[in-house]
């Protein structure tokens, strides 16, 4: 694992250059922040590998016992399009780990990176039948995956509907386990005592990063009514300054959508979001001539019962709502199906306790948004899913543990 891992820093440029080409993503993250955080996670599990064991048991009779901890089986790993390299060795890194085989089903909109991984495993010596990767589409290999009688848990990461039917497959299958890491509609709470320059940059990162694409994306921005109107004119003044273009200029900060598609789905809800009666402060336009590109959307006058604010859209759009109380905001951002993360904005300690506390969500960042850590567990709550990737938590479910129980004769103590 950790020659895969040098083989990975060794590849950047191409693992970069794969991910921009395929899914859109911009190269100069890639580059400096993406894939190097690849290898590291892959790292992080390497040096797991070796301290899984289980635990001697202190039994009430005249018997002894132990736990072992073994490997699951062989392991389904499904995954999406929108950080192809990093879902990858999100799941592969601590199933090797724990001393699993496994099946890769990549996304059929960005299959390079998987398959490019795939290759360097080999070649750090990863022995042939330990990491497979099968392309193709979800109703086809992903539902093969998912139902398959010799696959023993299945991970998947993606829409809440399509992990509903992995679930079911699952059922009916051989009763696998299975993990999800569904959808989100991440709350970000800005307090009245908070920075508003800081903020409004992460407001704008937590909604408009990876061009939206990503599960914890803050799309519902509460601002507390003291410091609204403030935020609001920051905010308008820095999306002036977010660049959209080509994903290989250093000056870019969003690319295109992943394909025509998801391309058309985000502005369909732009639309829905002005039928709905919510006001369109900037963007929200198709950008440049040819390609996928849309100007990133800030709404305001968002009620809670907007599709806009309710449904996962998965692009660049940013729903901003005015709250008085803490009680008033605790309760709104619990106002979803979901619960996959959330961000708090104060300097008051107590607020960022009593928030934290109370909002149903995998990952609460403070002060912070989209910091993302090998040693730090996420997963969701409620139909954002079950199951931990990343940190420790992330071997337990390709893990079992056995008993093991002998009797032991004429001891002097039990």
């Amino acid at each position: 694992m950790n020659k895969f891992a040098d083989l990975i820093d060794e590849n950047l440029e191409e693992l970069a250059a794969l991910e921009t080409i395929d899914a859109g993503k911009v190269f100069s993250f890639e580059t400096n922040v993406d894939i190097p955080s690849v290898s590291k996670e892959v790292r992080y599990f390497a040096g797991a590998a070796d301290k899984l064991h289980g635990k001697t048991l202190k039994l009430s009779a005249q018997f002894q016992g132990y736990t072992l901890l073994e490997p699951i089986g062989v392991v389904g790993h499904i995954i999406p399009w929108n950080f192809p390299s990093a879902m990858f060795v999100l799941k592969c890194a601590p199933a090797l780990a724990a001393g699993c085989t496994m099946v890769v089903k990549p996304a059929e909109q960005a299959p390079l990176s998987a398959l490019y991984l795939a290759h360097l495993a080999k070649q750090a010596g990863i022995p042939d039948g330990v990491l497979n990767v099968v392309t193709g589409f979800g109703h086809t290999v992903g539902s093969a995956v998912a139902s398959h009688m010799d696959i023993d848990c299945v991970s998947f990461t993606g829409s809440t509907e399509v992990g509903r039917l992995v679930m079911q497959a699952a059922a009916t299958s051989n009763l696998k386990t299975v993990s999800l890491e569904l959808g989100g509609k991440s709350p970000l709470l800005i307090f009245d005592d908070a920075n508003i320059d800081q903020a409004a940059d992460l407001a704008l990162l937590g909604s408009l990063a990876n061009k939206g694409e990503i599960c914890v994306c803050s799309s519902r921005v509460f601002v507390q009514e003291g410091i609204y109107d403030n935020l609001v004119e920051k905010l308008v003044e820095k999306a002036k300054s977010w660049v959209v273009g080509d994903p290989f200029d250093p000056s870019t900060r969003q690319g295109p959508q992943v394909d025509k598609k998801q391309y058309e789905k985000v502005l369909s809800y732009i639309d829905q979001g002005k039928r709905e009666g919510a006001s369109l402060l900037s963007g929200g336009k198709p950008c440049g001539e040819k390609g996928y590109y849309i100007e990133p959307a800030i709404f305001e006058n968002v009620t809670d019962d907007m599709r806009i604010a309710k449904d996962e859209i998965f692009g660049p759009v940013m729903c901003l709502m005015k709250f008085k109380t803490i009680e008033e905001a605790i309760e709104r951002a619990n106002m979803t199906a979901y619960g996959l993360a959330a961000g708090i904005v104060t300097n008051d300690l107590n607020i960022a306790n009593r928030v934290s506390r109370s909002i149903r969500a995998g990952v609460i960042w403070i002060n912070c948004y989209h910091h993302f850590d090998s040693g730090c567990p996420i997963g969701g709550y409620k139909m954002s899913g079950f199951g931990k990737d990343h940190g420790l938590e992330a071997l337990e479910k390709y893990l079992q543990t056995k008993a093991v129980v002998t009797p032991i004769y004429n001891t002097p103590w039990l």
